[in-house]
């Protein structure tokens, strides 16, 4: 098989928006432990993660992000008493959305990290990179003007 040297040269782009309480605490303990994931992610601390409109979601992918995360509180641990049950299901129609666009499902992921798990942060991110590298670019909602 005929090695693509574009797609070796690619760093993908990881936009993450991560719970105050909960998901950005833990960037941050893996930060202090300091455990290393991929540098192509860019966190977004949000106050919780059901304050993560689906437009925004669908603006970082048009502004050039190859994949987002969004990290929230593990069901039934939010401080805003169920934030995170909405925006499962929120996020559920969006991926739902995404497959109905053309886009590959796996370039969209909500996960559930407690302040506590910063090796799981780290493994997430870099796991996610990963997925994303193995996909390429993104090309199906990128704004090109």
């Amino acid at each position: 098989m005929p090695v693509n040297p574009r797609q070796h040269s690619f760093e993908p782009l990881i936009v993450a928006f991560c719970c105050n309480w909960c998901s950005y605490a833990g960037g941050d303990l893996a930060g202090a432990d300091r455990l290393s994931y991929p540098a192509g992610v860019r966190i977004i601390r949000v106050p919780c993660c059901s304050r993560v409109s689906p437009n925004l979601i669908l603006r970082a992918f048009q502004r050039g992000a190859d994949g987002v995360v969004v990290a929230g509180c593990h069901p039934g641990d939010c401080h805003y008493d169920g934030g995170n049950y909405l925006a499962r299901r929120r996020l559920t129609l969006l991926h739902r959305f995404l497959e109905f666009l053309g886009m590959e499902a796996s370039r969209f992921t909500v996960c559930w990290i407690s302040a506590s798990e910063g090796e799981r942060f780290a493994a997430v991110m870099t796991e996610i990179t990963q997925k994303i590298w193995s996909l390429g670019p993104n090309r199906k909602l990128r704004d090109t003007r």
